[in-house]
């Protein structure tokens, strides 16, 4: 047995970044092709409910229960992808022109940020994260005379998700997003994935479904 130590070389981790982005728009539960998405500045990851409600007995605290979590955020972006105009309840009628306020379609999102050590910097790795069946709310946005100090407007979006089943894992609840770590998972296995969500020269870019993203890491045996 070891005596525990900190700060180890190349122990001392963080995250930081967000790049990569990708647009899947949703097709019938499924999420056939990617897009990419230029112009990201910024993923909030917002987990709500699974407060706690406690009950009492004998004058004591007798349990408790937590309700179900709940999974949405917010994207920020200075530009997105045409496609984007349909989660945001808009419809292209012709190039150019655009209807508001119309129905807004769920889709996927995929995103990376960096995972950067003491030793690497922010060359040590990285995280894929996944977001399945999200929907976006109306999101204002201000646009400013130009002036001596001008800035791009960025835009804001904020969604919330409904979770979809995981039948390869025993008693998984619903999810609404997966995240695979660089550091922790087979480069040929992460490969694979990356391969279906970027595309490749041969094949489109598509968003497996989470059992389909499990599979493509297999636990090993031995």
């Amino acid at each position: 047995m070891a005596r525990i130590t900190w700060d180890g070389v190349g122990e001392k981790l963080f995250e930081t970044g967000t790049d990569r982005g990708v647009l899947y728009i949703q097709d019938k539960g499924a999420y056939p092709k990617g897009v990419a998405w230029n112009g990201l500045t910024s993923v909030t990851e917002s987990p709500s409910g699974a407060d706690e409600n406690a009950f009492y007995a004998d004058n004591i605290k007798y349990g408790s229960l937590r309700g179900a979590e709940e999974f949405g955020g917010t994207i920020n972006c200075y530009a997105y992808p045409d496609e984007w105009a349909e989660c945001d309840g808009s419809i292209n009628v012709v190039p150019g022109v655009v209807l508001g306020q119309q129905k807004r379609k769920p889709f996927g999102f995929s995103y990376r940020s960096l995972i950067g050590n003491d030793a690497d910097g922010i060359d040590h790795g990285y995280k894929i994260h996944l977001i399945y069946n999200a929907t976006v709310s109306p999101s204002e946005a201000e646009y400013q005379t130009v002036n001596d100090s001008p800035e791009g407007i960025e835009f804001s979006y904020e969604f919330t998700t409904t979770p979809i089943p995981v039948n390869s894992v025993p008693g998984a609840k619903p999810v609404a997003r997966l995240t695979i770590d660089s550091t922790k998972v087979k480069a040929d296995q992460l490969k694979t994935l990356e391969d279906k969500i970027y595309g490749t020269a041969e094949t489109e870019a598509s968003l497996p479904l989470p059992d389909d993203v499990i599979a493509m890491f297999p636990k090993t045996t031995g």
